[in-house]
């Protein structure tokens, strides 16, 4: 729950900002200077960007905490049996042993959205944030495609 009060509030801070930012973008390029029309224009498409990215990784967050809750319903999350820090993150060597598994049922069925999943929470563990995030945007992408 605080993890989605804090990207809330997060994606409330950018909407701001990059509000702010297209308002003196159209203040720029109404100044009628060469200099200022290009400020503006590259002000405005900054905004554009921010707003793009802000959507997809609220879409990303959607979409993976609905597949966890999937996997959680088929009763086929992993299990958090693994050692943990103080700050409830599990330590490495444990996330790493359990790894291989993971990897080879991907290996055994590489149009699984499941095992994907399960793969990128294992990457996760292990701390590994951009394959984690690339194995769970396969998974998504599995899940919605029709088999």
């Amino acid at each position: 729950m605080k993890g989605k009060i804090a990207v809330t509030v997060m994606a409330v801070l950018l909407v701001f900002y990059l509000v702010l930012a297209g308002v003196r973008a159209v203040a720029f390029i109404q100044s009628g200077q060469p200099v200022g029309i290009a400020i503006g224009l590259a002000l405005l498409i900054l905004p554009l960007i921010g707003f793009w990215a802000l959507a997809r990784e609220v879409l990303f967050g959607i979409r993976s905490e609905r597949l966890v809750r999937q996997l959680e319903q088929l009763g086929e999350l992993p299990e958090a049996n693994l050692p943990t820090r103080p700050s409830g993150r599990p330590y490495r060597d444990a996330a790493d042993a359990q790894f291989p598994t993971f990897q080879a049922e991907v290996d055994a069925e590489p149009k699984n959205w499941q095992a994907w999943l399960r793969l990128g929470l294992a990457y996760d563990a292990s701390g590994d944030r951009k394959r984690a995030r690339g194995a769970i945007r396969t998974a998504i992408a599995l899940e919605r495609t029709p088999n």
